[in-house]
């Protein structure tokens, strides 16, 4: 096998026999979890299937080389690497704090104590060239990316850094200032009502303002970064990826991956290998992030003898009055910020701000946040509950569970059903950061028993899967029982 590099997006395999390449689409494919339920294999027009290597013309995503490498030596398969395929240089540590030092980076205009795991990442991410970096939520990415984005700017690069909200383009904005960077001087935001035209060396941008920009749009980067790269998985996003065929640099940046090794694959084949640099444990263990303590509440429902669907039981879990009352009460019993998270706006989110606005004993710092609530606003409730020592946040999953950074929660309530790994750990993640009022983090997951006999109900099982998660990532939890009236 002869492995050449066609651009910065896909590596070109030759000289294979149609066995080995046969043998070798067949390493790279993968059923998509879920693709029984999307239309386009229901209407027999797709398989359910992604395939990474190219059989036709031999491309395959350059951040596999290692994959294709192991499948090489698996098969017994001499292979031959060509000039310029493998990127990379070595770059002396010292070297690397030093730079980081000179910038002398600030927050609310204080030095920044910078951790060893950000220095370590800034320099892997220099010495390869292409890397997708995994970690944890309130571990500093912002920071890590800030430095890389400094050091390529400096290099003469023009840089793109892709999020997935408007929230986070004001908020990455807005962190670079705080660092000690002229953001007004150097970046330019863009989304819904924004220009598209590239005017400034750094571009902040949500992936759907540009993604159906011409490849042309694309050529002039030299870096780009994806921040919470768990969420490229949409075609748009990889079509971004790929059209920046010119784009040597290239950085993911993500607190969590899922479990399927599809989605894994994809985004290391895009931004290259998997590095992680430090877990959630160890940084609560050095006292970096919050002391976290989860409260798992399961309601037990009245005996319910039909069978229910999963869509019709979440749209029972959320119409249900006594089960809403109960969250209800709860939040208006906590003390300190409380951030409430929901999946549905108008049967769920909604009911719930206005059943705790009926209160008695809430203040005027209630707020609610969906996708329709205006990105200036977003901003605005960040900074005032940043302050505040007593307000209710009931936000949307979609809206405050990935990326934003608010220091001053101290509760957070799961109050709509997920087993999705990389939700729960940025629903949990909103709160770990340590402010100087703030170093505990209590976290209330609201589960509902409304098994029959023997048949376990879905959200029930779901809550099963968070409690498998918690224990992967070692924490602290306790589970009590109250039976609904």
């Amino acid at each position: 096998m002869i492995i050449s590099k066609k651009n910065e997006v896909y590596l070109i395999l030759s000289d294979l026999s149609p066995s080995e390449s046969k043998e070798l689409s067949s390493f790279f494919t993968f059923e998509v979890p879920g693709a029984r339920f999307m239309p386009m294999y229901r209407n027999r027009m797709w398989d359910g299937k992604i395939r990474l290597f190219n059989s036709n013309s031999g491309e395959i995503y350059v951040g596999l080389l290692s994959y294709i490498k192991e499948f090489c030596v698996r098969n017994k398969i001499k292979y031959i690497i060509e000039d310029g395929v493998k990127d990379g240089r070595k770059i002396v540590r010292k070297v690397v704090r030093g730079f980081i030092e000179s910038l002398k980076p600030k927050s609310k205009g204080k030095l920044l104590k910078v951790r060893n795991y950000q220095i370590d990442a800034v320099q892997h991410a220099i010495s390869t060239n292409r890397s997708l970096i995994v970690s944890p939520t309130a571990s500093g990415k912002s920071l890590i990316i800030y430095f890389l984005v400094r050091y390529y700017h400096m290099a003469g690069h023009k840089i793109l850094i892709l999020v997935p909200t408007t929230s986070l383009v004001e908020q990455m904005y807005s962190d670079f200032q705080d660092y000690g960077w002229s953001s007004d001087k150097h970046c330019q935001k863009i989304y819904q009502g924004y220009d598209r035209k590239i005017v400034k060396n750094v571009v902040i941008s949500t992936w759907q303002s540009i993604y159906k920009m011409p490849k042309s749009y694309f050529a002039n980067f030299g870096c780009v970064f994806g921040d919470e790269a768990h969420l490229f998985k949409a075609k748009s996003l990889t079509g971004i990826m790929t059209k920046l065929y010119q784009c040597k640099y290239r950085f993911g940046f993500t607190g969590t991956l899922d479990n399927t090794q599809i989605h894994q694959l994809v985004l290391e084949g895009l931004f290259g290998p998997v590095r992680k640099v430090v877990t959630t444990k160890e940084l609560m263990d050095k006292k970096t992030l919050a002391n976290l303590k989860i409260k798992c509440i399961i309601l037990k429902h009245p005996l319910i003898k039909n069978k229910m669907t999963y869509a019709e039981e979440l749209q029972y879990l959320v119409g249900n009055d006594e089960r809403n009352d109960f969250i209800a009460n709860l939040l208006t019993h906590l003390s300190g910020n409380t951030l409430c998270l929901f999946q549905l706006v108008e049967k769920h989110g909604k009911i719930l701000y206005d059943k705790v606005k009926e209160k008695d004993n809430v203040g005027s710092n209630i707020f609610f946040v969906y996708g329709a609530t205006d990105t200036k606003e977003r901003e605005k409730i960040r900074e005032i509950v940043d302050r505040e020592k007593n307000s209710i946040t009931i936000a949307s999953y979609g809206t405050f569970s990935t990326g934003i950074n608010i220091r001053n929660i101290n509760n957070i309530v799961l109050a709509s059903p997920s087993k999705s790994k990389i939700r729960v750990l940025q629903s949990i993640g909103r709160g770990l950061r340590i402010s100087s009022n703030k170093d505990s983090i209590l976290v209330f997951d609201i589960a509902d028993d409304i098994s029959y006999k023997e048949r376990r109900n879905f959200t029930l099982m779901h809550f099963s899967e968070r409690i498998n998660i918690y224990n992967k990532e070692q924490f602290d939890y306790e589970i009590k029982k109250i039976k609904l009236k």
